[in-house]
């Protein structure tokens, strides 16, 4: 079975070498020669151009390189179903003469253009017989070590695809090229010593894409700017080791490959297909290029010498077919497919006609197919082109395009070489063996030196043993002759103790007397000691238990506070209860009558403006219209039914509130209260002023700070709160407010707080000093009509107070300057 793996570059410290074609080559190298032996072009030996191989090779070490021009056959499809009715009442335009190779174009009745060619094919000439004169050669060469180039070029439809792709499932007669290539390279090989691997992939609108992996497209291609190498690392490479799996692998390629159905040919290919058969083989029974450059004579070089490898490559390129647009009726995505088809064919032709002519500049770059083509003309490669036509007089202009291009092609010239490298791997698996062998003598050595040593070992243990018996008895007899002398030693000392003993007996009643009265004194006073001790202990006893019954009675008094503590937390938890349900009551009223605010708001928004008397008769700010009409009268009632059951201090708190709905809620329900002049002084006095700039401080919430705005406006309507307001900083925390927002009605809440403050006379100073007028003047980059009136407003207030105290060429300034300036 075929294996699937990546294919990569030379491994390093891999020697190339490249070795020029010569006579005294393999018996296969002349025939090569003898079959592709033909009239030399008119332009002789291509000289040096930019893009090719034959640039980057051309130096004095490949001077005698041989030349070898690329060979063009042309082959003629028969007239197909079509033809046969269409043209039923012309001649072809074309007349074949291959004993003469040469070729008659018919440009009318009476005159025709006559090319020659390297082959000739008629419609008769089967597929062994194309496969014989036009890719044989090529795969000898590549068999030799020569890199080999097989193509098809020509219109849609004239039979590129079947002169090189068919598989002859249904009959074995019409293989391809690519078939019976691949047949003589597998019986030419040697499966120990060579392998043969196999990329297929297909060039579709200038992107490669791998026909054996479709998910791997867009592969780029990697050029040796030392040799002038082309390869396709991105492509998967798969080792070929019998037919089978080959013709399994170009059945999954044309699987994949691109094709539409146009007017010319129902399954016309809409790419390139390039199929990359890589060959290595064994240098065997003669001298290689690389050992007669480091001919060494020495035993030792040439045991480990490595063998040398010849690496090769045979490329099949399949060309789409080119094809005119208004003969092949493609469109839509079809169309841009036939664009970039003939834009890759039209960039070949212009390397050909560049290689041809002796050009300096070879655009091998203007497309993928040129670069990947760049070995195969003006290369090393030896280069065969098939060329198809067909007979149909309708299509005379593209068969003429065909043949010109073919004659072009014949004119360039490569310069064949053989690459060799030395096969370090096969060395590697070389010494590996040796190695092995030496490892195995030495375990065999190793293995004798160890039965030695345990021989040595063995005689040696006898030999200890024995010592060791006769150690054991001169140790026994030692051990009875030190027992003997140990008896008579214990005897004698026997004797001596015993007459010790008596003496001792007799000194010992002696002193026995005295020491027992010294005895008994000391056993009194001890004891007189023990019980001294004892009473202190029962003493300590006694302590301790009426500690003990301390203890037991605080413990029952901390036990009845406990049970007191435990039904106190018991009715605090009650307590909560009760609370969190009141809380959750007031949130529900809360957002009703919020929401009716809201109602009100809009419902007095689509009125007028209402005048009310005051320090100024200005107009009164959109926020107190809900104090007017009859939906005043029903919010008044709501408050009123608010205050009785919630009771302001418990609205108060919620403007604490982690929720931000419920700080929102909360917030419209004191502005809607501080409407009212009557609970003005109540929302002060239970802290709804503070609590109101200190959202202003804390809150980013855009609804928040209008809400407290139109509230903090609505107390600044009574002057001792406005006092309140600018002692504690209000002035400062309305101005950041306005730099910071962005929603009009918010900037006309502050606008109309900040004009509210404007009229008292008192505080035109601090106004000035903080902000405030700057800030008020600042709102009108957002000209809307409602904060231009506030804005106006607040000046006009502004004008007046400054005129009780100021020139009037002050009050001038404020009516008749700043007035215009904010005014759109």
């Amino acid at each position: 079975m075929a294996t699937a793996y990546r294919n990569g570059t030379v491994p390093k410290g891999a020697l190339k070498v490249d070795r020029p074609l010569s006579m005294n080559s393999t018996s296969k190298s002349s025939s090569f020669k003898s079959k592709n032996s033909g009239p030399a072009p008119a332009s002789g030996i291509r000289r040096k151009s930019t893009g090719s191989v034959a640039n980057s090779a051309a130096s004095t070490k490949d001077a005698t390189s041989v030349s070898g021009r690329v060979r063009v056959a042309v082959r003629l499809r028969p007239r197909n179903a079509e033809e046969m009715v269409a043209d039923a009442d012309f001649a072809d335009c074309v007349e074949l003469q291959p004993e003469l190779k040469r070729l008659k174009l018919r440009r009318n009745n009476w005159d025709s253009d006559t090319y020659e060619f390297d082959e000739v094919l008629t419609e008769f000439s089967s597929q062994k017989r194309v496969y014989e004169v036009v890719a044989k050669p090529v795969v000898e060469s590549v068999l030799d070590g020569y890199n080999g180039t097989v193509m098809a070029y020509g219109q849609t439809g004239t039979g590129k695809t079947y002169t090189l792709g068919r598989l002859g499932e249904e009959d074995t007669a019409d293989r391809g090229i690519m078939v019976r290539a691949m047949e003589d390279i597998l019986a030419e090989i040697t499966p120990a010593n060579d392998s043969v691997s196999v990329s297929y992939f297909q060039l579709y609108m200038e992107s490669i894409q791998d026909l054996l992996d479709p998910v791997n497209d867009n592969i780029s291609i990697v050029e040796d700017h030392k040799t002038g190498d082309v390869s396709v690392p991105g492509a998967t490479a798969v080792d070929i080791r019998d037919q089978k799996s080959f013709l399994e692998l170009l059945r999954l390629g044309e699987a994949h490959r691109f094709a539409a159905n146009t007017k010319l040919n129902t399954e016309s290919s809409r790419s390139h297909a390039i199929l990359m058969v890589h060959v290595e083989r064994s240098v065997k029974g003669r001298d290689s290029a690389i050992s007669s450059e480091n001919g060494s004579t020495s035993h030792t070089a040439k045991a480990f010498k490595p063998p040398v490898v010849r690496k090769s490559k045979l490329v099949v390129v399949d060309l789409a077919g080119s094809e005119r647009i208004d003969k092949s009726g493609s469109e839509a995505h079809t169309l841009e497919e036939a664009k970039s088809i003939n834009l890759s064919l039209s960039a070949l032709g212009k390397c050909i006609n560049a290689l041809a002519e002796n050009s300096a500049h070879v655009p091998v770059r203007d497309s993928k197919l040129t670069r990947l083509l760049r070995d195969s003309f003006g290369g090393t490669a030896r280069t065969s082109l098939v060329i198809t036509i067909g007979p149909s007089p309708r299509h005379r202009g593209e068969t003429a395009s065909t043949i010109m291009f073919g004659q072009r092609a014949m004119k360039v010239e490569n310069m064949l070489k053989i690459k060799e490298e030395f096969d370090y791997k096969s060395l590697s698996r070389r010494l590996e063996i040796q190695l092995d062998k030496q490892i195995a003598e030495h375990e065999r050595q190793q293995k004798g030196f160890q039965d030695e040593i345990e021989r040595i070992a063995q005689e040696a243990q006898i030999q200890i043993t024995e010592a060791e018996k006769g150690y054991a008895e001169a140790l026994e007899r030692e051990r009875l002759q030190y027992q003997k002398d140990y008896m008579d030693a214990i005897s004698k000392l026997e004797e001596q103790w015993a007459e010790n003993k008596q003496k001792h007996e007799n000194e010992k009643a002696k002193s026995s007397m005295l020491s027992a009265s010294m005895e008994v004194a000391e056993l009194k006073k001890k004891f007189e000691n023990e019980t001294l001790l004892r009473k202190a202990a029962e003493e300590e006893i006694d302590n301790l238990k009426n500690q003990v019954a301390q203890w037991k009675r605080s413990e029952a008094a901390g036990n009845s506070e406990i049970l007191k503590l435990r039904k106190m937390l018991e009715d605090e938890a009650c307590q909560k209860a009760k609370l969190e349900e009141e809380i959750a009551v007031l949130q529900s009223q809360l957002l009703q009558l919020s929401f009716e605010a809201d109602e009100t708001r809009r419902n007095l928004d689509r009125g007028g403006t209402v005048k009310l008397p005051g320090t100024l008769d200005s107009p009164i700010p959109p926020f107190m219209h809900q104090h007017l009409g009859d939906s005043g009268d029903g919010e008044k009632a709501s408050m009123a039914k608010l205050f009785e059951q919630v009771g302001l201090s418990k609205i108060l708190s919620l403007l604490e509130s982690e929720d931000a709905d419920v700080q929102i809620h909360a917030v419209k329900v004191v502005a809607n209260l501080a409407a009212e002049e009557a609970n003005q002084e109540k929302i002060v006095k239970a802290g709804g002023l503070n609590s109101l700039l200190t959202l202003l401080r804390s809150s980013n919430d855009e609804t928040i700070h209008r809400v407290a705005a139109g509230a903090i406006a609505n107390l600044a309507m009574n002057e001792t709160n406005q006092e309140l307001i600018m002692s504690h900083g209000g002035i400062s925390l309305l101005s950041v407010t306005a730099a910071k927002a962005e929603d009009p009605q918010t900037l006309r809440m502050v606008a109309g707080a900040i004009a509210n403050l404007c009229g008292n006379e008192k505080l035109q100073a601090k106004l000035r000093g903080e902000g405030g007028v700057k800030a008020l003047l600042g709102m009108v980059r957002c000209r809307h009509p409602d904060v231009l009136a506030q804005v106006a407003r607040g000046i006009a207030n502004f004008a007046k107070c400054e005129s009780r105290a100021y020139t009037q060429e002050k009050s001038h300034y404020y009516s008749f300057v700043a007035l215009p300036m904010i005014l759109p």
